[in-house]
């Protein structure tokens, strides 16, 4: 069934008024028509049932039937290091078909990109656009949450209490990922920074130490930043029961 991303607020209501680029996107891209069925997803885990109610110049109405929730799953956080091209969007969706619920782009010290802060603006709306339609694609009824760019040490100082943090470092050999994310409460919040290009300094790894971070290691290979960031949800997905 065609999905489509909109805002419901809490109760939902039982119809809703689409008009701009969501009204273009539903008639011009979905080509869907008066009396079209569709599925509506609300991104904080909740879908309907809708059908197209009526059609005019610069608005759509959709009515919606019964709230389906989507159950609960594990926060997981990526504090992934600004990398160079368009690196962080495949991160970001390939990161949201494996489950991510949140993404902080951060400054780390090797990181190349310089953000301003209109660019950085900017650059947040793209992701979330990417997002919302990787959530669209796999039939996720949330969308995670994008972050505007901050530093490293300092995202990390804003995970909620109670957030595990683990720390991908390429220089630590003895404490495997999945043992780490093994002994983690179920259901307990997870965050996971990954470095960019360039790996992190001793710094911040001590730095993030003296958060609570725990650094972890994926093995021998050697990934490039947003392969690391990928596999490391593959493998906090498998040990959840949620892939293989």
């Amino acid at each position: 069934m065609v999905r489509l991303f909109v805002p419901i607020p809490e109760p939902a209501p039982p119809e809703v008024t689409l008009s701009g680029d969501r009204r273009h996107y539903l008639l011009h891209v979905l080509r869907l028509a008066e009396g079209s069925s569709l599925e509506v997803f609300d991104g904080s885990g909740r879908a309907f049932d809708a059908r197209v109610a009526s059609v005019d110049a610069d608005s759509v109405r959709l009515v919606l039937g019964p709230a389906r929730h989507a159950p609960p799953t594990r926060e997981v956080h990526i504090l992934q290091g600004l990398p160079k091209g368009d690196k962080l969007e495949l991160v970001l969706q390939k990161g949201t078909e494996l489950g991510a619920t949140a993404f902080h782009p951060v400054a780390a010290a090797r990181s190349v990109v310089k953000l301003e802060p209109k660019r950085a603006e900017e650059r947040t709306s793209r992701w979330t656009k990417i997002v919302e339609e990787a959530a669209r694609q796999c039939r996720r009824n949330d969308v995670p949450l994008v972050h505007p760019p901050r530093p490293l040490v300092e995202a990390a100082r804003t995970l909620a209490p109670g957030t595990t943090l683990l720390v991908l470092d390429e220089e630590e050999s003895a404490v495997p990922l999945g043992e780490a994310f093994r002994a983690c409460a179920p259901g307990a919040p997870v965050a996971l920074v990954v470095g960019p290009e360039g790996g992190l300094d001793r710094e911040e790894v001590s730095a993030l130490r003296a958060l609570g971070g725990r650094p972890v290691t994926l093995g021998r290979r050697i990934l490039r930043t947003e392969t690391a960031a990928l596999a490391a949800l593959a493998v906090m997905a498998h040990l959840d029961g949620e892939l293989g």
